[in-house]
């Protein structure tokens, strides 16, 4: 008996010995045990709150006692004057404080990657006010911007101008407190630009000044296009941290004067401090929906602007 062989044609590559297959080589255990952890803390930290959230704010709740009520609170709620002028204020702050961060971030970040003396100096002072207490922050601006005795007023004041109620006038409390906001967050944006306009390659400066392209035209067609990763990202963290904005709004105004400044977080905080701990609670499901319904598709967006780019 003669065993027979099997011949390649011509030019047809080695053939190799049987291998398993990727999928059969990457089941394993390890990665399933290295998720359950995370999976765990995701659960108890975030799923299961979030999920008895929406079941308290349904209830007429206390300590010792809860009571169904269905959607009782969420009527309650917008029926309520200044939870809606909170619901409003809420998106004055966020996309206000959001576009000055990303304005300022991308001017501040193309001007402390050019070559200017001081440069390193220049950049740890715009991200220093990051660093600071936020609660310290609110508390130092309410002193300075105090209408009788305030420095920014006294200040004002030498060159003849008579400077406003900043924190007690009922039309600019709100806008007070968001320029606040965004000296005190404009560092981070900043140095997320700062990043993205480092990482892109010198070579397409180069090839522009060879065109003899200005200063302008760099900005708008090299630096602008190539940082829109960092605009998405300051995008994304500024409208975030806006919309859910509330230790800096108490440590200044309180929400006033009156209802003025509130937004929906410091309206929930008042609301459990009166007891209101059902509508209160259906105040920050409606926030957490608007927040989600806003980021998820603006994400998405943003996104799918970046692999256009």
């Amino acid at each position: 008996m003669t065993a027979t062989a099997t011949t390649a044609p011509p030019g047809a590559p080695p053939s190799r010995p049987d291998r398993p297959s990727r999928r059969r080589r990457q089941k394993s255990s390890y990665p399933l045990w290295f998720y359950i952890p995370a999976a765990v803390i995701f659960t108890v930290l975030f799923l299961v709150p979030t999920i008895s959230s929406f079941y308290f704010s349904l209830t007429r709740w206390s300590i010792f006692n809860v009571q169904f009520i269905g959607f009782d609170n969420y009527i309650q709620f917008f029926r309520e004057p200044a939870l809606v002028q909170g619901f409003i204020n809420t998106f004055i702050f966020g996309f206000l404080t959001s576009a000055l961060k990303v304005v300022l971030g991308l001017l501040l970040g193309v001007l402390l990657t050019s070559t200017i003396i001081g440069r390193g100096y220049l950049r740890s002072v715009v991200f220093f006010p990051v660093l600071v207490s936020v609660i310290g922050v609110g508390f130092t601006f309410k002193v300075l911007m105090d209408p009788f005795d305030g420095a920014i007023n006294e200040a004002l004041a030498w060159f003849g101008i008579d400077g406003p109620g900043w924190l007690t006038d009922p039309s600019w409390a709100l806008f007070s407190v968001a320029l606040v906001d965004v000296w005190r967050g404009v560092g981070l944006a900043t140095l997320i630009y700062i990043a993205g306009i480092v990482g892109i390659p010198a070579e397409y400066y180069e090839a522009a000044r060879v065109d003899g392209a200005n200063a302008w035209y760099s900005f708008r067609h090299i630096t602008l296009p190539l940082s829109w990763p960092a605009t998405s990202t300051v995008i994304l963290l500024s409208l975030i941290g806006g919309l859910r904005s509330f230790d800096l709004i108490w440590a200044m105004t309180r929400g006033g004067p009156g209802f003025t400044s509130d937004v929906i977080a410091s309206v929930i905080y008042k609301q459990y401090q009166a007891g209101f701990y059902g509508l209160s609670t259906a105040g920050n499901v409606i926030l957490f929906l608007v927040v989600t319904a806003i980021v998820v598709p603006l994400a998405m967006w943003l996104r799918k602007r970046e692999v256009e780019q």
